[in-house]
């Protein structure tokens, strides 16, 4: 009982156990671009603010399906997902319809970001007035970062 509460008290602050620079050392070899570290808790806080207004997507599947169907939005990825075999085609999904994304270290700071208990893999944040500024900040920086070859 005396292991549980830091954990409980690390969930609640919404701060990550590790820190950045050891996430990194998690990352598969295909996430690329990876946000630095202030555009990682600018994603984040969109997503959070995303979710209050449900205008989040949520895992494979269900980003998947929507990125098919047309919808526009950030896709963002973790980058410490194993098997890579599970969301590898999402990328070329993205560069294909022009969609930007990108990929943050950790699925258990994504999954908290959407308010679950479970890590996720991939979010797409769809735009949304009330929180417009964000998602615009968030955007151009996305764009900004160099696609792989």
């Amino acid at each position: 009982m005396a292991r549980e509460k830091p954990e409980a008290a690390a969930e609640a602050e919404g701060t990550p156990e590790l820190s950045y620079q050891e996430q990194l050392n998690f990352l598969n070899p295909i996430a690329q671009p990876l946000a630095s570290r202030k555009l990682t808790r600018k994603l984040l806080k969109c997503i959070r603010k995303a979710t209050k207004h449900k205008q989040v997507r949520r895992g494979v599947k269900e980003v998947q399906k929507f990125i098919n169907k047309g919808e526009t939005g950030i896709t963002v990825l973790a980058g410490d997902t194993l098997p890579i075999d599970v969301y590898c085609h999402i990328p070329i999904m993205c560069e294909d319809r022009s969609l930007p994304y990108a990929y943050v270290p950790s699925k258990a700071d994504l999954g908290a970001a959407v308010g679950s208990k479970r890590p996720t893999c991939v979010i797409m944040i769809k735009p949304h007035e009330e929180y417009q500024a964000a998602y615009d900040e968030c955007l151009e920086e996305v764009s900004a970062l160099p696609l792989p070859l």
